[in-house]
């Protein structure tokens, strides 16, 4: 009686122990995913000072104004690896995960992050970049111009406003280097 009375207890000491770990390991990777959502969704702190890279590593040099690239756009062509400096005009304010840029005839255009793999700052918004990627015309869906228009923090009378899908310029990047103000 007395041996399986000490075999009962050194079973619940084990399962005790071994419930503590568990609840540990769990509350550690619950602290840790935790952590890595809250800094995975913010965009990157930084200046976004010339020569500044984002991405893939890209340089200046090759690259075509913007202008020249809608042109060979709306000829029907699509560019599957181009260099193209612009400004941008705004940055996605959540993460940095999608830039708006200035186009000759005041519309702008749209870029997004290859496989969602890299971020750029808030700062630089008003900046002069270089994006290596391909580029496309291409037709937004209302619920996607919606999307976006959430995400930059539109009133709601913005976001209602927009009905009509959108025919507009869509870069996916590669890289971006800043090159100037």
């Amino acid at each position: 009686m007395v041996q399986y009375t000490n075999y009962i207890k050194y079973i619940h000491y084990f399962y005790i122990t071994f419930k503590y770990m568990i609840m540990k390991k769990i509350i550690a990777l619950v602290v840790f995913v935790s952590g890595a959502l809250f800094t995975y969704a913010q965009p990157p702190a930084g200046d976004a000072n010339a020569g500044d890279i984002y991405g893939a590593k890209v340089k200046a040099k090759g690259a075509v104004a913007i202008a020249e690239v809608v042109t060979q756009l709306d000829g029907g062509a699509q560019l599957d690896d181009v260099k193209i400096k612009a400004k941008i005009l705004e940055v996605c304010p959540n993460k940095g995960c999608w830039l708006k840029l200035e186009l000759p005839d005041g519309s702008q255009a749209m870029v997004k992050m290859k496989d969602y793999g890299f971020f750029v700052p808030l700062a630089a918004k008003g900046k002069t970049v270089v994006i290596e990627g391909q580029a496309s015309m291409k037709t937004v869906p209302v619920k996607e111009l919606k999307h976006y228009a959430e995400d930059a923090k539109k009133s709601q009378a913005e976001i209602d406003a927009i009905t009509q899908p959108k025919k507009e310029v869509n870069i996916l990047a590669k890289g971006i280097v800043v090159v100037g103000q």
